[in-house]
């Protein structure tokens, strides 16, 4: 089966806020498989945002298990931020501007709640590499991208350097 081809920006789909899932089947479940095959697929990836692959849904995957040994996979399903905590400079990359990294302001303490595919609501709280991954991600899921919190596009935007 075919990867996801990831959107690149300026696709119009990642400047669109998502819809709210409510259909919980069958086709959600292939959808978050091919989400993480494609977010996989990536070099660092640790998230992807369903519009990231041309899907307009509140559907999110975030895995930092490969820089945070113990770490879980959390699929997440309509989620919204709760509560920040303790601003902090991140240094960030999106796998839809894939030429570029920046520093911008994100928080190093959330708490959020998310569907799961049981349609169940959960609460989770987040720090570090975590919680901004997953503000990240949310950010997507409102049509909103990372150069979007960059305070100086000038200053504080890289180009990635290539291994």
């Amino acid at each position: 089966m075919p990867l996801l081809k990831i959107r690149l920006f300026p696709d119009p789909i990642l400047r669109k806020p998502a819809k709210a899932v409510t259909q919980f089947n069958k086709l959600l479940e292939k959808q978050i498989d091919d989400l993480a095959g494609a977010m996989k697929h990536q070099p660092s990836g640790i998230g992807i945002a369903a519009p990231q692959a041309g899907i307009s849904l509140q559907l999110a995957i975030v895995d930092v298990s490969s820089r945070i040994p113990g770490a879980t996979r959390h699929v997440l399903i309509n989620p919204e931020i709760l509560e920040i905590h303790t601003p902090r400079l991140s240094r960030e990359g999106c796998m839809s501007l894939p030429e570029y990294t920046a520093n911008l302001k994100r928080y190093d303490w959330i708490k959020i709640r998310f569907q799961d595919l049981d349609r169940r609501w959960i609460i989770l709280t987040a720090s570090g590499i975590e919680a901004v991954c997953i503000q990240h991600e949310i950010d997507h899921l409102q049509g909103k991208l990372f150069l979007d919190r960059v305070a100086s596009l000038k200053t504080d935007m890289f180009p990635r350097t290539k291994p």
